[in-house]
This record gives C-alpha cells, structure tokens and sequence, in this order.
C-alpha cells in the first residue's frame, strides 16, 4: 500500500471527526486551546489505537477466509463510507453536554469516530499490511484535522460538517474498489 493511499485513508477516516469538530466547535463551551487539544488528542489517539485492535482480529481469522480477504476488504471499506454517507443525511446535529472536551462526553465522542477505524484495521489485517505506518498516519492526520475542525466550526458553524463525512465515505468507497480490482 503506497503512502498516498495510506494518506486518503487517514483523511477519509478523520471525516468524521472533523464533523463532530466543526460540531463542537460551534459551542461557546468548547472554545480555547486547551479544550481544542484534548478534542484533537483523543480523537488522534482513539484512531490509532482502533486499527491496531481490528488489523490483530483481522490477522487471527486470515486464514478462515484467505480466498476472499480482498471482498471482505472492500465490503468493510464500502459498508464504512456508506455509513459515512448515511449519517451525513441525518440529523443536523447532536446534542452535546456542556463541554465534550471532558469525562465520559470526549470518551464516547473519541469511540463514536473511531468504530469505522476498527474495520479499516480489520480490512488492513485481512491483507497482511503492516500496521503501525497506517495506524500513526490515521492517528496523526485525525489529531490535525480534528483540531482544524474545532477551529474552524468555532468560526463557521456546521454548515460544511455534513459535506465533508460524505467525502470521506466516497474516499473510502474508492479505496475499497481499488483493493477489489487490485
């Protein structure tokens, strides 16, 4: 896998996070630079570490389903950015507590971006690619681009937030057919 797809994945992955960004960042309660870090830490990290945790499940089931380990992939992949796309038609957006950038709020918003990280993970295991590279990439791209989104939603609002997870799941969709038609 070169380092450009390694990179369109780290940024399709990161598109949710840059929605619940913009999100927080039009709340009053989720100004200034240290709430804007501990956002962009836990989501950075939370999307390092998921990928790590579905490439070892994806490793440990590789030999069940080696014969169609590039469907699966692509089946992941498309099933993610379809979600992507999906949620990108919902509503127009969540209610947060007071400060997201603390307790059990930032906890389950870190989860909630990170779950589609796990398949990527899975998908990444299934091909027998190395981890870590992609793993740091997606954890440092999510980081900067949660922390940009913060910024920018402070400034903004959410009117971009939707578009962009739409994005993100057709880079994702890409990605997958390019794994399939190898």
């Amino acid at each position: 896998m070169s380092s450009l797809e390694v990179l369109l994945i780290a940024i399709g992955m990161a598109m949710d996070a840059f929605a619940v960004c913009l999100g927080v960042g039009t709340l009053q309660e989720a100004a200034g630079p240290r709430r804007t870090f501990r956002l962009a830490w836990h989501f950075g990290l939370f999307q390092f570490f998921m990928p790590v945790l579905g490439w070892f499940a994806g490793r440990s089931i590789l030999h069940y389903i080696a014969a169609y380990d590039r469907w699966v992939a692509f089946g992941l992949l498309a099933f993610v950015g379809g979600r992507m796309i999906q949620s990108s038609r919902g509503s127009a957006q969540q209610t947060l507590q007071n400060d997201p950038s603390r307790g059990w709020s930032l906890v389950l918003l870190s989860v909630a971006t990170s779950i589609d990280a796990l398949a990527v993970g899975l998908s990444l295991g299934l091909l027998g690619i190395t981890i870590w590279y992609p793993a740091a990439v997606i954890g440092v791209v999510t980081g900067l681009i949660s922390w940009a989104g913060v910024s920018l939603g402070y400034r903004l609002g959410t009117r971009f937030g939707r578009r962009m997870e739409i994005i993100g799941g057709i880079v994702l969709i890409l990605i997958g057919l390019k794994i399939l038609v190898g």
